[in-house]
Order: C-alpha cells, then sequence, then structure tokens
C-alpha cells in the first residue's frame, strides 16, 4: 500500500492501514485539514465545490469528503462525474472558497486522490500546501455544531464547461462542420466518455467513433496516454476512414493524439500545436516546464514571442505564466493551458483548438506534424543507494558543465546548442530523473547513458 502526501494534495491506493494506504481516516483528516486552512481565507463564504473521475473508489471517497466539509460547516456542491477542469472552472462559476477533485489522474484503479483548489479554481501554492500538511499532522480541527452543519447540493457543469470552451473567440465551428471531420476517441472508461462526445457534437463533429467511453472505472487499457498503451486505437486509425484521433486519461486534463495514418502524433506536440493555432492570432508569449520540448520555444520564436521554462508543476507553469502574461502555456504531457478560459490544464480546449486549427490549414494531420521543428526525448533514472547525498551530487554536475547554459530553478538543466538534458531527484526514493532531447532518438538517448555514466563516475 502506498500513500504520498504532497503540498498538492494526497494520494495513495485503496486499502491497507491508516496512513500506509489512502483509508478512510486519511481522507477525512486530511479533508478537514483543507476545510481549516480554506476556512482562514474568507467569512461569510461557505462553499467548496467536489467533483471526480469515475473511479471505482469514487464514490466511497466522494461521501468522506463531502460529509467531512458538511461535519466543517462548509457547503458543499458536489457536481458529481466531471473532469478536473470542469471542477475548477465550477469553483470560480459558484465563487466558492475552493474545490477538491477526487482524481488519481493517470495513475491505475487502485489509486485515488484529493487534489486541492484555492478559490481561484487554481491549485494551492507550496505555502499554502505545506499548511495543509501541518495541519493534517495535528489533528485540531473544529467541527460544526449541528445548527452550524453545512448542506449538499448537487449540480451538473458538464453543459457549463462544454459551452465556455465553445464561446472561446478562436474556437471556429463553422469551420469545423465545414471540414467534416472523422474522430475516433479512447475516454479509458472515465469522465471524459460523458463530456468529449458532447463538445465534439456541439463543435460540429457529426462523425464520432468511440472507444471506452463507458465511466465504469474498469479501465480497459493503463489509463497513462503514452503510445505503449494505446494499441487498440492506434489499430482503429491505421485502418483508415478517420482524421485525428483523441485520447484523454481519466479526469481529462491531458490530451493525445493519433494521426490518420494510425501514428501517434506525440505528446510533447499535443501543447506545440494548440500554441502555434493561439499564436498565429494572438502573438505573445508561451511558457512550459523544462522537461518539455524546446520545439515550443522555436514555434513561439516563430512569431516574435518570448518562451520561458518554469520549474516541473502545474502550480509552477501557471505562476510563471502570469508573471510573463503568457498568451498559451503547459507541460509536454499533453497538458493545455489557456488563459482566456482559464489557469489550468484542460483537454477540451486543446481539443477545440486543434480542431480550429486542423480546420483552417485544410490538411492532413500528420502533414501538420511535420511543420513543426523535430525533437525527439528520453527519459531515463540512475537508482542511487540512500546514504549518498544525491543534492551533492547534482552541484557536482553543475560545476563540471558551467561553461554551458544551466539552470538550477528545478535541479539541474543543460542546455546545448542542439540539445539539453534536465536532472530532477525523486522526492519519494533514491533515485534521479533524466530527460534528455536532441535531434534524433539514438543522440537522446546517448546523452541521457553519459550523464548516467558521469554521475557513476563521480559516486
Amino acid at each position: 500500500m502506498t500513500l504520498i502526501k504532497s503540498i498538492s494534495g494526497i494520494r495513495g491506493t485503496i486499502g491497507g492501514l491508516v496512513s500506509e494506504g489512502l483509508s478512510p481516516i486519511d481522507i477525512v483528516k486530511f479533508t478537514a485539514a483543507y476545510a481549516t486552512l480554506r476556512g482562514k481565507t474568507q467569512t461569510g463564504n461557505r462553499k467548496i465545490v467536489v467533483g471526480r473521475d469515475a473511479r471505482i473508489s469514487g464514490p466511497m471517497v466522494e461521501k468522506l469528503v463531502v460529509g467531512t466539509l458538511m461535519g466543517m460547516g462548509f457547503d458543499v456542491i458536489n457536481i458529481g462525474l466531471a473532469s478536473t477542469p470542469t471542477t475548477e472552472l465550477a469553483v470560480v462559476m459558484e465563487q466558492a472558497l475552493g474545490g477538491i477533485i477526487l482524481t488519481a489522474s493517470h495513475n491505475p484503479k487502485q489509486w485515488n486522490a484529493l487534489k486541492l483548489l484555492n478559490s481561484d479554481g487554481e491549485f494551492l501554492n507550496k505555502q499554502e500546501g505545506e499548511e495543509v500538511l501541518r495541519l493534517a499532522d495535528d489533528e485540531a480541527f473544529t467541527f460544526a455544531e449541528v445548527d452550524e452543519l453545512g448542506h449538499e447540493i448537487q449540480k451538473d457543469y458538464t453543459q457549463k464547461h462544454i459551452d465556455a470552451v465553445v464561446a472561446l473567440k478562436l474556437v471556429d465551428t463553422d469551420a469545423i462542420r465545414k471540414a467534416n471531420f472523422s474522430v475516433a476517441i479512447d475516454c479509458v472508461n472515465s469522465v471524459g466518455g460523458i463530456i468529449l462526445p458532447k463538445l465534439l457534437k456541439q463543435l460540429g463533429v457529426k462523425q464520432i467513433t468511440e472507444l471506452y467511453t463507458e465511466p465504469d472505472g474498469n479501465f480497459r487499457h493503463n489509463p497513462e496516454p503514452l503510445e505503449k498503451n494505446l494499441t487498440d486505437i492506434m489499430q482503429l486509425m491505421a485502418k483508415g476512414g478517420h482524421d485525428i484521433a483523441f485520447v484523454v486519461d481519466p479526469d481529462v486534463d491531458r490530451l493525445a493524439l493519433i494521426a490518420e495514418d494510425g501514428r501517434m502524433y506525440g505528446e510533447e506536440y499535443t501543447l506545440v500545436t494548440a500554441a502555434d493555432y493561439v499564436l498565429s492570432h494572438t502573438p505573445g508569449n508561451t511558457v512550459s516546464n523544462m522537461s518539455s520540448t524546446r520545439a515550443l520555444r522555436d514555434v513561439t520564436k516563430g512569431y516574435g514571442g518570448v518562451y520561458e521554462a518554469s520549474a516541473v508543476g502545474e502550480v509552477n507553469v501557471v505562476t510563471k505564466m502570469k508573471e510573463i502574461g503568457a498568451v498559451i502555456g503547459g507541460e509536454g504531457n499533453g497538458g493545455v493551458i489557456y488563459p482566456e478560459s482559464h489557469y489550468g490544464r484542460d483537454a477540451l480546449v486543446g481539443i477545440a483548438l486543434i480542431l480550429s486549427h486542423l480546420a483552417h490549414k485544410q490538411c492532413k494531420l500528420s502533414d501538420l506534424r511535420a511543420t513543426y521543428p523535430a525533437y525527439f526525448m528520453s527519459k531515463q533514472k540512475i537508482e542511487l543507494t540512500p546514504e549518498i547525498d544525491v543534492d551533492g551530487l547534482l552541484v557536482k554536475i553543475q560545476k563540471h558543465f558551467a561553461n554551458e547554459n544551466i539552470s538550477t530553478i528545478d535541479g539541474v538543466k543543460i542546455d546545448f546548442a542542439e540539445s539539453w538534458v534536465h536532472l530532477r531527484k525523486s522526492n519519494t526514493e533514491p533515485i534521479i530523473r533524466i530527460y534528455s532531447e536532441a535531434h534524433s532518438q539514438a543522440e537522446a538517448d546517448k546523452i541521457g547513458q553519459d550523464m548516467i555514466a558521469l554521475m557513476q563516475s563521480m559516486l
């Protein structure tokens, strides 16, 4: 059993002993800590939004979270089965104090999690997250007396989310309708199966082939939208007859594309493609985390904008986007953040922007992909013994490459002329993750392998 507590929330496997898995007691304790924090931010407003993905454990976790919030004196806007971005938008639309999303994102079905939002529908910052952890450890909660108990109000925000996406200025439903796209989707048996078909129909797509849209939580494949997990929909696309396929993770904040010939588009290029379309209409700045492809930088410069990299983590991307006034940003794992909608990764926004782009270009998706700089990424790791000074090892690497362009805002990233490598230590195990990117897969792999050899020589 696993329980991971972090500033962004609590996640773990269902079952097991208290504090060893995501037990009911841990769920109640963490929810009470979050409610205590939110109760300090504003008087009068006692609304908190709760939404969940379709995991098997979802109803159990939902009852515990909703009951605890009511016991703390909060009114709960329970939007039920809803994507992560739907819940984020609901917090703003309800003018709530915050929100709790019950989802373990791309983790397998035995996992669940509580993701915590502020009143802007954005993830808590580091200081707020640390305070929740402290409050949970102290267990100094004050529950409401009987006349002060909160109430539960059930609402459905699915259509409101779709309407908000379709209303975006750059979403061109007329062009999409005229393009007469044939679209396939894989929603891995979660909430994407509820909202994606409705979105596509409202965008003007008439031909939709659905895979795994029944939201029963029995994921038919590993829910992370990576090529190795998407055999079924890739084979469907390879048979022909479809223009594009969209694949989402269980909470619909990550978006992967498959081209008309059945080949993966590349998760790193979801954001690049959406950004290309946005920048072509509203030139400006962009942000992604420093483990994301350099292609976004190249495309941004092509439009005269400024690209900057943030530390890894959605909250860090959002902070940097606000700092430089970015018109679009996100993460290389298929996460598109478009401020005209909201500051959160949203696969629905990504779908609407990319279909609009493809409709305007009037070309095949594979041809569109060929217009972007070709980069290849390698993801490796080096396992270390617990007694090794990982921070000290990263300092040695930094000194070794002192003459190169180095960033240390999140581990050590070394930008070479035609490639880069990013080293980050894990917070949960004695390993260093090594991400590298170059103009060929062989070169990217070699950069990572050479870095592993160099670190081993320094031990």
